[in-house]
Protein backbone atom coordinates (compact mmCIF):
# COMPACT_ATOMS: atom_id res chain seq x y z
CA UNK A 1 0.00 0.00 0.00
CA UNK A 2 1.28 3.47 -1.15
CA UNK A 3 2.71 5.75 2.04
CA UNK A 4 -0.33 8.56 3.07
CA UNK A 5 0.88 12.07 1.96
CA UNK A 6 2.37 14.66 4.48
CA UNK A 7 -0.90 17.02 3.10
CA UNK A 8 -3.34 13.36 3.36
CA UNK A 9 -1.68 13.33 7.47
CA UNK A 10 -1.60 17.01 7.74
CA UNK A 11 -5.86 17.04 7.15
CA UNK A 12 -6.43 13.91 8.74
CA UNK A 13 -8.03 12.63 5.10
CA UNK A 14 -7.29 9.16 3.91
CA UNK A 15 -6.69 8.70 -0.19
CA UNK A 16 -10.13 7.37 -2.04
CA UNK A 17 -11.03 3.93 -2.84
CA UNK A 18 -11.57 4.01 -7.03
CA UNK A 19 -14.87 3.77 -7.14
CA UNK A 20 -18.12 6.27 -6.52
CA UNK A 21 -15.25 9.21 -5.72
CA UNK A 22 -17.76 12.27 -6.02
CA UNK A 23 -19.69 10.25 -3.10
CA UNK A 24 -16.35 9.33 -1.93
CA UNK A 25 -15.61 13.16 -1.72
CA UNK A 26 -18.33 14.32 -0.16
CA UNK A 27 -18.63 12.29 2.80
CA UNK A 28 -14.74 13.01 3.31
CA UNK A 29 -15.53 16.57 2.95
CA UNK A 30 -18.15 16.35 5.29
CA UNK A 31 -16.00 14.28 7.99
CA UNK A 32 -13.16 16.44 8.00
CA UNK A 33 -15.62 19.56 8.85
CA UNK A 34 -16.96 17.71 11.42
CA UNK A 35 -13.79 16.75 12.99
CA UNK A 36 -12.21 20.08 12.53
CA UNK A 37 -15.86 21.66 13.43
CA UNK A 38 -15.80 24.25 11.16
CA UNK A 39 -18.12 27.05 11.27
CA UNK A 40 -19.40 29.19 8.45
CA UNK A 41 -16.98 31.74 7.31
CA UNK A 42 -13.69 29.26 8.08
CA UNK A 43 -11.71 28.11 5.27
CA UNK A 44 -11.78 24.77 3.36
CA UNK A 45 -8.44 22.79 2.27
CA UNK A 46 -7.54 24.08 -1.23
CA UNK A 47 -8.62 22.13 -4.14
CA UNK A 48 -4.16 20.98 -4.79
CA UNK A 49 -4.75 19.77 -1.13
CA UNK A 50 -7.63 18.06 -1.73
CA UNK A 51 -6.68 16.35 -4.72
CA UNK A 52 -2.79 15.91 -2.90
CA UNK A 53 -4.70 14.19 0.14
CA UNK A 54 -7.46 12.26 -1.57
CA UNK A 55 -5.65 10.61 -4.61
CA UNK A 56 -8.28 12.12 -6.70
CA UNK A 57 -8.63 14.51 -9.96
CA UNK A 58 -9.44 18.05 -10.47
CA UNK A 59 -12.33 17.67 -12.41
CA UNK A 60 -14.13 15.75 -9.84
CA UNK A 61 -12.91 17.57 -6.91
CA UNK A 62 -14.48 20.71 -9.06
CA UNK A 63 -17.44 18.98 -9.79
CA UNK A 64 -18.02 18.67 -6.36
CA UNK A 65 -17.15 22.14 -4.98
CA UNK A 66 -19.92 23.44 -8.19
CA UNK A 67 -22.55 21.08 -6.24
CA UNK A 68 -21.81 22.87 -2.87
CA UNK A 69 -21.65 26.58 -4.71
CA UNK A 70 -25.24 26.06 -6.31
CA UNK A 71 -26.77 24.30 -2.96
CA UNK A 72 -25.03 28.24 -1.40
CA UNK A 73 -23.28 26.14 1.29
CA UNK A 74 -19.36 27.49 0.08
CA UNK A 75 -18.48 30.62 -1.16
CA UNK A 76 -15.18 30.88 -3.41
CA UNK A 77 -13.45 34.12 -2.68
CA UNK A 78 -10.85 35.25 -5.20
CA UNK A 79 -7.21 35.08 -4.61
CA UNK A 80 -8.37 33.84 -1.15
CA UNK A 81 -10.05 29.94 -1.18
CA UNK A 82 -13.21 28.38 -0.46
CA UNK A 83 -15.04 29.52 2.70
CA UNK A 84 -17.92 27.51 4.32
CA UNK A 85 -21.06 29.42 4.54
CA UNK A 86 -23.48 27.23 6.49
CA UNK A 87 -23.31 24.78 9.06
CA UNK A 88 -23.02 21.59 7.79
CA UNK A 89 -23.21 17.90 8.69
CA UNK A 90 -23.79 14.25 7.28
CA UNK A 91 -27.85 14.43 7.65
CA UNK A 92 -28.03 18.35 6.26
CA UNK A 93 -25.31 18.02 3.04
CA UNK A 94 -25.14 14.69 1.53
CA UNK A 95 -29.34 14.03 0.55
CA UNK A 96 -29.67 17.71 -1.09
CA UNK A 97 -26.04 16.97 -2.78
CA UNK A 98 -27.17 14.03 -4.25
CA UNK A 99 -30.78 15.19 -5.37
CA UNK A 100 -28.98 18.11 -7.19
CA UNK A 101 -27.25 15.64 -9.07
CA UNK A 102 -29.75 13.28 -9.93
CA UNK A 103 -32.11 16.42 -10.55
CA UNK A 104 -29.79 17.56 -13.32
CA UNK A 105 -29.35 14.29 -14.78
CA UNK A 106 -32.99 13.88 -15.41
CA UNK A 107 -33.78 17.19 -16.71
CA UNK A 108 -31.16 16.39 -19.34
CA UNK A 109 -32.49 13.10 -20.24
CA UNK A 110 -35.60 14.62 -20.26
CA UNK A 111 -35.03 16.79 -23.48
CA UNK A 112 -33.42 13.90 -25.21
CA UNK A 113 -36.60 11.72 -24.38
CA UNK A 114 -39.18 14.69 -25.31
CA UNK A 115 -37.81 14.58 -28.84
CA UNK A 116 -38.13 10.92 -29.09
CA UNK A 117 -41.14 10.01 -27.48
CA UNK A 118 -43.33 12.52 -29.40
CA UNK A 119 -41.13 11.41 -32.65
CA UNK A 120 -42.08 7.87 -31.93
CA UNK A 121 -45.57 8.29 -30.50
CA UNK A 122 -46.64 10.13 -33.96
CA UNK A 123 -45.01 7.78 -36.31
CA UNK A 124 -46.68 5.01 -34.10
CA UNK A 125 -50.07 7.03 -34.92
CA UNK A 126 -49.85 6.29 -38.28
CA UNK A 127 -48.11 3.08 -38.34
CA UNK A 128 -49.35 1.15 -35.66
CA UNK A 129 -51.41 -2.04 -36.44
CA UNK A 130 -53.99 -4.03 -35.29
CA UNK A 131 -51.52 -6.58 -33.47
CA UNK A 132 -49.37 -3.45 -32.03
CA UNK A 133 -52.25 -1.84 -30.70
CA UNK A 134 -53.27 -5.30 -28.93
CA UNK A 135 -49.78 -5.28 -27.67
CA UNK A 136 -50.11 -1.35 -26.39
CA UNK A 137 -53.23 -2.07 -24.79
CA UNK A 138 -51.94 -5.00 -22.67
CA UNK A 139 -49.40 -2.81 -21.43
CA UNK A 140 -51.94 0.02 -20.32
CA UNK A 141 -53.92 -2.16 -18.78
CA UNK A 142 -51.26 -3.74 -16.62
CA UNK A 143 -50.28 0.21 -15.59
CA UNK A 144 -53.16 1.10 -14.95
CA UNK A 145 -53.75 -2.41 -12.66
CA UNK A 146 -50.62 -2.04 -10.55
CA UNK A 147 -50.93 1.93 -10.64
CA UNK A 148 -54.64 1.96 -9.22
CA UNK A 149 -53.37 -1.07 -6.44
CA UNK A 150 -49.96 0.37 -5.59
CA UNK A 151 -50.14 4.19 -6.11
CA UNK A 152 -47.36 3.53 -8.53
CA UNK A 153 -46.32 1.25 -11.65
CA UNK A 154 -42.77 2.21 -12.84
CA UNK A 155 -42.05 -0.78 -14.73
CA UNK A 156 -45.59 -1.31 -16.07
CA UNK A 157 -44.99 2.56 -17.42
CA UNK A 158 -42.01 1.84 -19.24
CA UNK A 159 -43.30 -1.37 -20.57
CA UNK A 160 -46.44 0.63 -21.87
CA UNK A 161 -44.06 3.60 -23.46
CA UNK A 162 -41.35 0.86 -24.96
CA UNK A 163 -44.14 -0.49 -26.82
CA UNK A 164 -45.27 2.28 -28.70
CA UNK A 165 -41.38 2.97 -29.76
CA UNK A 166 -41.73 -0.67 -30.90
CA UNK A 167 -45.07 0.14 -32.76
CA UNK A 168 -43.61 3.53 -34.62
CA UNK A 169 -41.31 0.59 -36.96
CA UNK A 170 -38.36 2.37 -37.33
CA UNK A 171 -35.52 -0.10 -35.95
CA UNK A 172 -33.00 3.24 -34.90
CA UNK A 173 -35.70 4.28 -32.03
CA UNK A 174 -34.84 0.82 -30.41
CA UNK A 175 -31.38 0.97 -30.54
CA UNK A 176 -31.11 4.81 -29.48
CA UNK A 177 -33.11 3.51 -26.33
CA UNK A 178 -30.95 0.58 -25.68
CA UNK A 179 -28.12 2.99 -25.82
CA UNK A 180 -29.75 5.32 -23.58
CA UNK A 181 -31.82 2.57 -21.24
CA UNK A 182 -30.17 3.06 -17.93
CA UNK A 183 -30.99 7.06 -17.73
CA UNK A 184 -34.44 6.57 -19.65
CA UNK A 185 -35.24 3.67 -16.91
CA UNK A 186 -34.56 7.03 -13.88
CA UNK A 187 -37.79 7.93 -14.45
CA UNK A 188 -39.98 5.14 -13.81
CA UNK A 189 -37.18 3.91 -10.45
CA UNK A 190 -38.97 6.30 -8.30
CA UNK A 191 -36.82 9.26 -8.16
CA UNK A 192 -35.80 11.07 -5.14
CA UNK A 193 -37.95 8.27 -3.34
CA UNK A 194 -40.92 9.77 -4.57
CA UNK A 195 -43.45 6.89 -5.54
CA UNK A 196 -45.72 9.81 -6.33
CA UNK A 197 -43.18 11.35 -8.84
CA UNK A 198 -44.98 12.39 -11.92
CA UNK A 199 -48.40 10.44 -10.73
CA UNK A 200 -51.06 13.71 -12.16
CA UNK A 201 -49.61 12.22 -15.63
CA UNK A 202 -51.42 9.35 -14.95
CA UNK A 203 -54.73 9.75 -16.21
CA UNK A 204 -52.79 11.10 -19.75
CA UNK A 205 -51.82 7.76 -20.94
CA UNK A 206 -55.49 6.26 -21.99
CA UNK A 207 -55.83 9.26 -23.77
CA UNK A 208 -52.69 8.81 -25.49
CA UNK A 209 -53.16 5.25 -26.54
CA UNK A 210 -56.55 6.08 -27.67
CA UNK A 211 -55.02 8.95 -29.78
CA UNK A 212 -52.62 6.25 -31.63
CA UNK A 213 -55.15 4.38 -31.96
CA UNK A 214 -57.12 6.57 -33.83
CA UNK A 215 -53.95 7.18 -35.88
CA UNK A 216 -54.08 10.57 -34.85
CA UNK A 217 -50.17 12.10 -34.35
CA UNK A 218 -51.38 15.71 -33.43
CA UNK A 219 -52.78 14.99 -30.83
CA UNK A 220 -50.48 11.91 -29.51
CA UNK A 221 -47.77 15.10 -29.87
CA UNK A 222 -49.94 17.27 -27.47
CA UNK A 223 -50.56 14.10 -25.08
CA UNK A 224 -46.66 13.65 -25.43
CA UNK A 225 -45.72 16.59 -24.57
CA UNK A 226 -48.35 17.81 -21.60
CA UNK A 227 -46.95 13.69 -19.92
CA UNK A 228 -43.43 15.21 -20.24
CA UNK A 229 -44.14 18.34 -19.26
CA UNK A 230 -45.47 17.05 -15.34
CA UNK A 231 -42.33 14.90 -14.99
CA UNK A 232 -39.95 18.40 -15.52
CA UNK A 233 -42.53 19.96 -13.26
CA UNK A 234 -42.25 17.17 -10.52
CA UNK A 235 -38.50 17.08 -11.30
CA UNK A 236 -38.32 20.73 -10.38
CA UNK A 237 -40.95 20.80 -7.68
CA UNK A 238 -39.36 17.68 -5.64
CA UNK A 239 -35.69 18.03 -5.66
CA UNK A 240 -34.51 22.02 -4.38
CA UNK A 241 -31.89 22.58 -2.09
CA UNK A 242 -33.22 21.29 1.66
CA UNK A 243 -30.46 22.95 3.42
CA UNK A 244 -31.24 24.50 6.73
CA UNK A 245 -31.07 28.61 6.53
CA UNK A 246 -27.44 29.94 8.08
CA UNK A 247 -27.57 29.58 11.88
CA UNK A 248 -30.27 27.40 11.74
CA UNK A 249 -30.03 23.82 13.97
Amino acid sequence: MAAVSETAQALGLAPLPSVDRKSAILDALVGYIERRRLVPGEQLPSERELMEALRVGRSTVREVMRHWLALDIVEVRKGSGTFLKRPVSAKTVYLPLSIVAERDALLQTLEVRRGLETEAGMLAALRATAGDLEVMETKLVEMERVHLAEGTAGPEDLAFHLSIYDACRNPLFGQLLSQMREAFASFWAKPFDRADFAARSFPLHRPLFEAIARHDPETVRRHTLAILAIVEEDINRMSPATIPPSGAP
